[in-house]
């Protein structure tokens, strides 16, 4: 009798799917791993004792598997070039540290109290500013930090660049999300300089709006005939957005070479175009401009007599044009007022700040700038006159006529609204940066002795950092009797914040005396004095950490 056939047992390891079954699509395995197996029956056999999790992850699994191996090795692609090598040195051991400490670190983390800590957000551009001046390099390793950081803070940007450097540039190229360092602003070190005269006009023709931008702007620094004679290569072509700024970096290093183009501009299509070439214009004294706006601004504005009984003998009659012309329009003269202004007094304003201001001198008999801002005007054109000073001064950047529109910031009696009376224009912030750096930061500490910080944050802004010593001693003295006074600590943080930053380090021996919590005077803020108190530790330990940020960077640097 034939003997019958044994079945043949086959050996599977447990949990694992019999190998003749059909493999589960892979998205129908996802859609079960998504949803869990307690809402989809697994699409795979489940063994006796085996839980229905098991055995999908088993199946995914050998369907990884499965799917790896159909994959066939990509083509190795193009490797990049190496990176340029940069011959600066490296910065010293400790001011890396520093970095890598400026770079990590988040910021505050709360819009509340800000406790003694310094902020080292805020540290952050003193410390690259710096470095930049000494002329190191950013360390290799920290290059992707210091990007990341110019690209979530555009201030950072150009010294954040420039300490980065060639090597910064090349590992740009290759992250999309750090493609702005290749737009020019991360200053000359981006751009093409005078010994590749071909890559400059490469990249004026073919580059981005932003890049031709920043490389007029650096030609113009280099060599002022140079930057114009790139933009007339492509001034007809233009676009009248582009043609603006375009002019507006003809302001960087203004020659009197550029007065036949500047002169041209005056008939451009476009209006924004022709004022800015017209302001342009009367920047330079000595233009054609500038002495047909004389020509009709010092008719407008006479030697009169006084009114009796003031005690005077000549005070300043005007008389603002009677109409817009033809000429006054070909030179930028808008025939248009701002609401709320007349005419006349609109068009007498720009007549006025575009004349050149050593000639007031001569039409008035050779009075200095002082005698003649002192002259009373007669009806209600004192303020419109001395605006229109005031803007011509800032545009033709005079010292003389500053000092005397600003007048003696000592006097108790030139309060802030004398000195900007109600419906002026007048920005002091601006006259003040036309004097020298020494004199602005004294004319500001003597304002600030007398009339205390309430109108004095722009000022500051505007003052040399580190700030002189009579300067900080006059912003420390007042927050000093503002504390004294029992007034609201936040009202001054502002200033505080610009104390960390801007007074010298040397400063903070002199203010440990005022960091102790004092008692708080009658009617003060509660709980004032601890906020002072915070706010003088906090300043004291900013001092000190930048003292330690200066010290790092002037160490030598490794071998």
């Amino acid at each position: 009798m034939p003997s019958t056939p044994t079945p043949q047992t086959t050996s599977t390891t447990p949990g694992a799917p019999t190998p003749s079954a059909a493999p589960a699509p892979w998205p129908a395995l996802v859609g079960a791993a998504l949803l869990g197996t307690g809402r989809r029956t697994p699409p795979v056999a489940v063994r006796a004792g085996q839980s229905p999790v098991a055995a999908l992850l088993a199946a995914a699994a050998l369907s990884t598997v499965r799917r790896r191996a159909a994959l066939r090795p990509a083509p190795a692609g193009e490797r990049p070039a190496p990176a340029p090598a940069d011959p600066r040195p490296p910065l010293p051991p400790a001011a890396r540290r520093r970095l890598a400490l400026l770079l990590a670190d988040r910021g505050p983390g709360s819009t509340g109290r800000r406790g003694t800590d310094p902020d080292l957000t805020e540290l952050l551009p003193q410390w690259l500013a710096a470095a930049g001046e000494q002329g190191y390099r950013a360390p290799e390793a920290l290059l992707p930090a210091l990007l990341d950081a110019a690209r979530s803070r555009t201030d950072l940007r150009p010294a954040a660049l420039a300490l980065a450097g060639p090597r910064g540039l090349w590992l740009a190229r290759l992250n999309d999300s750090w493609r702005f360092a290749l737009r020019g602003v991360g200053g000359p070190s981006a751009l093409p300089g005078d010994d590749d005269p071909e890559g400059v006009r490469r990249r004026w023709e073919e580059g981005l709006f932003a890049e031709r931008v920043a490389l007029l702007t650096a030609v113009r620094r280099r060599d002022p005939q140079a930057g114009l004679e790139l933009l007339t290569t492509t001034w007809a072509t233009e676009r009248a957005e582009d043609r603006l700024l375009f002019v507006d970096c003809l302001g960087e290093a203004l020659a009197p070479t550029d007065e036949p183009f500047l002169e041209q501009a005056l008939s451009d299509r476009s209006r924004t175009v022709r004022s800015t070439a017209a302001e342009l214009l009367s920047a330079l004294p000595g233009s054609a401009f500038a002495a047909r706006m004389a020509g009709r601004g010092l008719v407008c504005v006479r030697l009169a007599p006084a009114a009796e009984g003031t005690g005077r003998h000549d005070a300043l009659a005007v008389d603002p044009p009677r109409a817009c012309d033809a000429g006054m329009q070909r030179d930028g003269v808008a025939t248009k007022p701002p609401s709320g202004r007349g005419e006349r007094a609109w068009w007498l304003a720009q007549l006025v700040e575009a004349t050149p201001l050593d000639r007031w001198s001569e039409r008035f008999d050779g009075r200095t700038p002082a005698e003649i801002v002192a002259l009373p005007v007669a009806g209600d054109w004192r303020t419109e006159l001395h605006d229109a000073w005031c803007r011509a001064t800032v545009r033709q950047r005079h010292p003389q006529w500053a000092r005397a529109l600003l007048g003696a910031p000592g006097d108790p009696v030139l309060a802030a609204p004398e000195r900007a009376p109600a419906g002026s224009a007048r920005d002091l912030t601006k006259l003040l940066t036309v004097l020298p750096p020494d004199e602005r930061a004294l004319w500001v500490a003597e304002f600030i002795a007398v009339h205390g910080l309430a109108d004095a944050f722009r000022m500051l802004g505007v003052c040399a950092v580190p700030w002189s010593a009579p300067l900080g001693r006059a912003v420390v003295d007042a927050l000093d009797i503002a504390r004294d006074a029992g007034s609201y600590p936040w009202s001054f943080s502002g200033v505080m914040g610009l104390a960390e930053r801007c007074l010298d380090p040397a400063e903070a021996g002199r203010l440990d005396m005022l960091t102790a919590v004092t008692d708080e005077p009658e009617g003060a803020s509660p709980g004032s004095s601890g906020y002072w108190s915070e706010a003088f530790l906090r300043l004291v330990g900013t001092l000190r950490l930048r003292a330690a940020m200066h010290a790092e960077l002037r160490a030598p640097t490794p071998s």
